[in-house]
């Protein structure tokens, strides 16, 4: 069974070699799944939105919220199945990030003192212990596609625990190793930790295309047709044509402005500018054949 410290002088090399270097290490590399899970479960949001924001796309009955806003719901498609403006419920899902985000920097401000006061060990553990709310929390949140948003920026809100769990991680590495080892110690449990946001980004769209907890992740979310029930990988490929046939209308929109910028500032690159485009002149004005 572990037990406190009584005595600890990692700068003089005898202890260092003969104690210190064995529970620094076990430390360190205890530290260091724990500061990437943290991460991980921290940066989740902005992946959650996103694909929150997909199924609503898709069927507006799914995450229907209506969190203040007079009880109104954020319409992405129109009740007539028109596409609408999609800003307001894009702007509601990036609160979800933004939360966590905030939630996050303000618990570094505790946690940079809480290792001096409660001790590295109960903090690693009372963090661990919270960031399960969250975890487990979100799964079944996403089971019902009724799940208030509110339940939601609470989730969102406990996660900034991951975040937070930075300061108090460093804190505690700081202590375990001498000064001229520091920098490696310390590099690793940051670099590594770090790397639960990039993994979160590659796992959630893989895991999100099969049951990895079978029956205790509920069903998949299917979408109404008039052919029956099509499933959202089906669906998926038909919307992302849309979506993307909307961005290069801007962004031909913004080329025309800028081509008469250029016209009317330097009226001798007409000729030039004209012959160079021509061949693109088709695509420009009718992208996709549309």
């Amino acid at each position: 069974m572990a037990s406190s410290l009584k005595h600890w002088d990692v700068e003089d090399k005898a202890f260092w070699e003969s104690t210190g270097k064995k529970i620094a290490n076990r430390n360190l590399w205890i530290s260091i799944p724990n500061l990437f899970l943290g991460f991980a479960i921290w940066i989740y949001w902005g992946m959650v939105a996103k694909y929150i924001q997909q199924l609503h796309l898709y069927n507006t009955e799914l995450f229907n919220f209506t969190f203040m806003n007079d009880e109104k719901p954020y319409y992405a498609v129109t009740p007539t199945g028109e596409i609408g403006s999609e800003d307001a419920y894009r702007a509601l899902m990036y609160l979800l990030p933004a939360v966590a985000g905030l939630s996050g920097a303000t618990m570094r401000v505790a946690h940079s003192f809480m290792v001096s006061i409660s001790g590295g060990r109960n903090v690693k553990f009372m963090t661990t212990l919270l960031l399960i709310i969250p975890a487990l929390g979100a799964g079944i949140a996403l089971q019902s596609p009724d799940t208030p948003f509110w339940i939601f920026v609470i989730l969102a809100t406990l996660s900034g625990i991951g975040g937070g769990a930075f300061a108090s991680s460093m804190s505690n590495i700081s202590f375990f190793f001498p000064k001229r080892m520091q920098g490696l110690a310390l590099g690793l449990n940051a670099g590594i930790g770090n790397l639960g946001v990039s993994a979160m980004q590659f796992l959630i769209p893989w895991a999100i295309t099969f049951g990895l907890f079978g029956g205790l992740g509920g069903d998949p979310y299917a979408y109404a047709t008039d052919s029956g029930e099509v499933e959202y990988t089906e669906l998926k490929t038909t919307r992302s044509i849309d979506l993307l046939y909307e961005e290069e209308r801007k962004h031909i929109a913004l080329f025309d402005r800028y081509a008469a910028h250029l016209r009317d500032q330097r009226p001798e690159w007409l000729e030039a500018f004209d012959a160079a485009f021509e061949p693109y002149r088709p695509a420009l004005l009718n992208p996709y054949n549309r």
